[in-house]
């Protein structure tokens, strides 16, 4: 219920034309838009596409510093397994998985859910999962300002796997690192603590 709200808070009313693309489009591909199944799937896939791109009209920077805190901690602050979904601006079909974000503070902390709540934002757009991985890390370093931020992404790709070449089992890596995270030793505990949860 909690993140309904949170899309609520940014949502718009649906318009009519994007009802009526969706239907012309359904008709264009051969389907009764008038049979019973179809009757209210323009409304309902107009609704769907305006959540999976609601991250448009959010601003994840100012997510993080609704929760910015000063601490005095230094080490490294790692949030796992964080779910995405988002839609290939090349052929709007879906990518999904995960994401593995840390970050080394400097003088301020976040909010541990304001993190998940930026991975949305961004993945509640149009991407490709390149973008998706520097516009995350991106946010962060430049909100925060902390030692170093490390992004890993990992996601399975419809358009790989129910069209074109259809490897269901092809998984793709992204990463980022900035600050303290470009150094190997650094890099490489950060990857170490999160090894079990990479395929």
């Amino acid at each position: 219920m909690a993140s309904y709200k949170y899309f609520e808070e940014y949502s718009q009313p649906v318009t009519d034309s994007l009802i009526d693309n969706y239907s012309k489009i359904l008709s264009t591909i051969g389907e009764d838009v008038n049979r019973e199944g179809i009757l209210k799937t323009p409304e309902r896939a107009a609704k769907a596409m305006q959540f999976l791109t609601s991250g448009n009209c959010q601003d994840p920077a100012q997510i993080l510093r609704s929760a910015m805190f000063a601490e005095a901690y230094h080490d490294m602050v790692i949030i796992k397994d964080i779910e995405l979904y988002s839609l290939c601006e090349h052929h709007i079909l879906p990518f999904f998985g995960k994401a593995h974000i840390a970050y080394i503070p400097n003088g301020h902390i976040v909010g541990l859910s304001k993190i998940p709540r930026v991975v949305d934002v961004f993945a509640r757009r149009l991407q490709v999962q390149e973008r998706l991985t520097h516009d995350i890390l991106e946010c962060i370093n430049n909100t925060l300002k902390p030692k170093g931020v490390a992004v890993v992404i990992e996601a399975a790709h419809m358009c790989m796997m129910m069209r074109g070449v259809q490897k269901q089992n092809s998984v793709t890596t992204t990463s980022g690192f900035r600050g303290q995270f470009e150094a190997i030793e650094t890099r490489n505990e950060f990857l170490k603590l999160i090894s079990n949860d990479l395929s």
